[in-house]
Formats: structure tokens, sequence, C-alpha cells
């Protein structure tokens, strides 16, 4: 028995040496850390399982026969976070870049499986150089069944990627099919062609950093949901947004006990949050982190489609999902980026059992010929869609402006919102004052001695009449006016009865989106 037990330490050693001494110190001058240093920041000590640990390729074309790969390039195992089990993939860059091949891939697979029947979180941690090439179609086919996995667990536990190295090619499509993206500021790197590639057939000249880095996707693509600095913080994030979560969509989000007595008394600073000019800018999170336990707001995707504010926060120590308007960026108007951003948010809130609340200050949709062409009435019907499908509780407050279709799209009444407030500064019209009087007055006003003095009288009347939340409040279309003071009082009162909401919907496979 000794020397079996010797044997099985030594295999163990070799294991989890990865690609050796000098491959292990090659990632570490870049700045990375291995793969189970990663997942050692990710879980409580001593609580990793590891799951797969001796598998090996079998791939004998090209001298592969000759080739011992430790764990064949990935760490797959479960253990706790915060007290609660979370499956994890962590590709090893020291073994053969980190590439998957048929037995990396049946790593990984099975590791999803095994979160989806325990209804567990997932978390992959990509550092690779895409396929194999050396085994091939095997290889191809080994993304595939990632996936497919993906797909599966999509809306029935949460799914995490954390991109800290390159992934490119096909293997930028599996994190792209989970909830969140998280990447390593300089190091993670994700595009589908590299630099040489798009050189060659398009002649245009990139770097990779400029192609696939943090920039390119947190501010333009809007593929990234979260910068880290290094690998610690990418953890660190990962830790912090799974406590917002709950393990499956089973279940409901955990709550943080300390936070169920901060009480909810009303607090007089919220009266100095709005600007007396109604047409100044001003920054919406301040409002959310007045409303959350300790001002702890967690945005998503912060630098993309900033006109529009997502993100999660607690009430009496459950978790909020919150929607929006940024009146600092473009005035806060809904266009092609911030419309698929919130309903993206907005489903996946709904997939697990998270309550939401929408401040509303929209002027409306950005007008304009590209945003026509883009598509702006199919992307912004993503907005109505998703709301309309909500069953969660769901709570809208009006704080200024209300306007148009935009108001709709963020949840109306008519669209499904359980409870709708207004502060006294809120509005509710088709219009602006402005644009409304020269649709209404057109003709009073050109037959008028003084056009511009009739103009503004017509405005001030049009401002009396709907520059106020009690025209929609007559009409049943706001539930309540409140002070301000008294918004985080509101919505805490409206979830509690709201808490035991059944929503019947037609029997169907799925509605179609309009993606």
């Amino acid at each position: 028995m000794s020397a079996k037990t010797e044997d099985l330490r030594r295999r163990r050693a070799a294991v989890l040496a990865g690609g050796g001494a000098k491959r292990v110190a090659a990632q570490h001058a870049k700045g990375k850390l291995t793969a189970r240093e990663r997942l050692g920041l990710l879980y409580e000590p001593g609580s990793f399982q590891e799951l797969g640990r001796y598998v090996h390729h079998r791939c004998t074309a090209f001298g592969m026969e000759k080739k011992s790969l430790p764990g064949d390039g990935v760490v797959t195992g479960v253990g706790l976070v915060d007290g609660r089990a979370v499956h994890s993939a962590s590709q090893d860059f020291t073994v053969a870049g980190g590439s998957v091949g048929e037995g990396t891939a049946q790593k990984i697979t099975a590791c999803m499986r095994a979160a989806l029947e325990t209804g567990t979180p997932f978390v992959f941690i990509n550092d690779g150089a895409g396929a194999r090439i050396q085994e091939g179609v095997h290889a191809l086919d080994g993304f595939g069944r990632v996936f497919f996995r993906n797909v599966q667990l999509s809306g029935v536990v949460p799914q995490i990627s954390v991109i800290a190295g390159p992934c490119a090619g096909g293997a930028a499509y599996s994190p792209a099919l989970t909830d969140f993206i998280i990447q390593v500021e300089g190091a993670g790197q994700l595009y589908i062609t590299g630099p040489k590639v798009i050189k060659e057939v398009t002649g245009e000249i990139v770097t990779a950093e400029e192609l696939g880095g943090v920039g390119a996707h947190s501010h333009y693509s809007g593929v990234v949901h979260f910068v880290a600095k290094d690998d610690q913080d990418a953890l660190t994030l990962t830790r912090r947004l799974l406590s917002f979560l709950p393990a499956n969509n089973t279940e409901a989000p955990p709550v943080v006990a300390a936070h169920e007595a901060t009480g909810v008394q009303p607090d007089p600073r919220f009266e100095g949050l709005l600007p007396v000019d109604p047409h100044e800018p001003y920054d919406v999170r301040s409002i959310i982190q007045r409303m959350v336990d300790d001002g702890d707001f967690l945005e998503v995707m912060e630098h993309f489609a900033a006109n529009m504010v997502i993100g999660f926060g607690r009430i009496l120590g459950e978790t909020i999902g919150f929607v929006a308007n940024q009146p600092s960026v473009r005035s806060g108007v809904l266009d092609i980026d911030s419309s698929d951003k919130s309903a993206r948010f907005i489903r996946f809130c709904n997939a697990f059992n998270i309550p939401l609340v929408t401040l509303v200050d929209v002027p409306g949709f950005l007008p304009g010929v590209r945003q026509e062409y883009g598509g702006i009435i199919r992307h912004g019907a993503k907005m109505l869609f998703a709301w309309s499908a909500c069953t969660v509780p769901t709570l809208t407050i009006i704080l200024r402006k209300a306007y148009g279709g935009a108001y709709l799209a963020m949840n109306a009444k008519s669209i499904g919102a359980d409870r709708v407030a207004a502060w006294p500064t809120a509005e509710v019209a088709v219009m602006g004052a402005a644009g409304a009087v020269n649709v209404l007055y057109r003709k009073q006003i050109r037959a008028s001695e003084d056009p511009t003095a009739a103009r503004r009288s017509f405005v001030a009347e049009y401002e009396e009449r709907f520059a106020n939340p009690y025209a929609a409040a007559e009409a049943g279309l706001v539930d309540a006016v409140i002070e301000p003071a008294q918004t985080r009082a509101w919505v805490a009162a409206s979830l509690g009865f709201l808490r035991a909401k059944r929503s019947l919907r037609p029997r169907k496979k799925h509605g179609l989106i309009p993606l």
C-alpha cells in the first residue's frame, strides 16, 4: 500500500505542477496568476474539490503521444464561496497554452453538467490559445459541447466568465453565452479574428489590445460587463457579484441579515438630489446609492451605453436590480445600445427571481437616421418585450421627465409595472411642452399678433397641465405621488407586499423577442 500511495503522490504532484516551474515563472512575469492560484482566490480556503484531475489526452497525431499535458490544460471542480457551492473551470496557460482538446472539453462539460444537476453557479476562467490544432475536429467538437452546455445552463444557474488571458476564435463564444463577463485589464483579450488575419484579409492594422482589450469591449462593443485591474481584482469582483445572486432559478437571492434591521426612516437628503432647473443634468447613481443599504451599488456595464444605468443593490438585505435613465449622459435618452443593455439585464433579473426598480427621467428615444437605419424600432421593442414578460415584482419611480414611447419602455403601468410612484417633479406626457405646443397650437401661434408671446403662453399652459404627475395619477397610471424623502420606505414596503406575487401567463414554449 505504501508503494501505491507514493505513486499516487508522485502523480498528484506532477499534475499540480502544471506546465512546470519555468512556465509558471513566465506566467507570473506577465503579471498573471496560474489556474490554481486563481481558484485559490475564488474559493474559501480548503473547500475546493477538484474533478477530473488525471484526465489525459488521447491524441496520437503530430507527436502528441509523447507529450504529457497535466490535467489536459484545465482545472475543474467545486468549492465554497460565502458558504455556497460554486462549480468552476480554470484554463491552465502553462499547459499547452491552455488550448482546448477533447479531454479538456470533457472535463469542462462534466463540471457544467454537475452545476446544472446540483443547481449551483458556474464560473469559467478563460486563459487559453483556443482549439488544440493537433486534435483537429475533436477539439472543435469539444467547443460545440461547451456551447451546448452554456445554453442548457442559461436561465437555470448564473454563469460568469473571467477573461484573464487570451480568448480568441471559437473560444470567445462560450463567454458570450454566459450571463456576465469580467475582463482583466492589460491581460485579457477577446476577439474572433486576430490582428494578423485581419491585416491579411482587410489590410487593417490593429494591435491585439486595441482589437480585443477592455477598451474595445467595455466601451464600444458592450460584450464585457466588468473591468478588473488584475487577477485578484477579477476574482474579488466575481465573489461580490455572486453575493447578489441566487444559486439557481428556483431560489430567492441571498439575504444579508445584517441589513434587515437598517430601517426605512424618511431621508431628507433625497430632497437635494434633483437640480432646481428641470433641464439641468444630474447623476442618477446618487439617488440609487441613497436608496440601497450602505450605499452599496454594483453597477453593470458602467462604460457602455452610459445613458442607462443598471446594476444590483440591496434594500433591507434583499437583492434588487436597478434600471435607470442617466440624465448626465445624453440627457438619459434611449437609443439602440441602451435598449439592448437594459433588456438583457431585465431578462436576467426575471430569470433569477430578482425584483426590479426603475428610475425614470427620459426625454424620449434618440432621433436620427443612424438610429433608424440601425434598427431602433427593433432594439427598443426588446425593452417592451422584456418588461412585459416579467413575472418578478417590478416598481417604477418617475423622477422627472417621462415622455412618449420611452415612458412606456421604462416600465409603465400599461406594460406590467406592479407599482408606479412619482416624485412631485415628475412630468408624464407624449412630449415636452415646446414640441407639443408647436403641434397643438401651430395655427393659433401663426395667427397671433405676437407669435413669441403666444408660444410662451401656450407653453406655460401646457406645462401647468402636464408638467406634473397628477394627470397621470388621476388616470390611475401612477399609484402614488411621494415625497422624495419617502422613496426608500415606499420601495421597501411595496416589495414586502409583492413578495408573494404570482403571475400566470399563457402556456407556450417561449416568446419570440425581437432579436
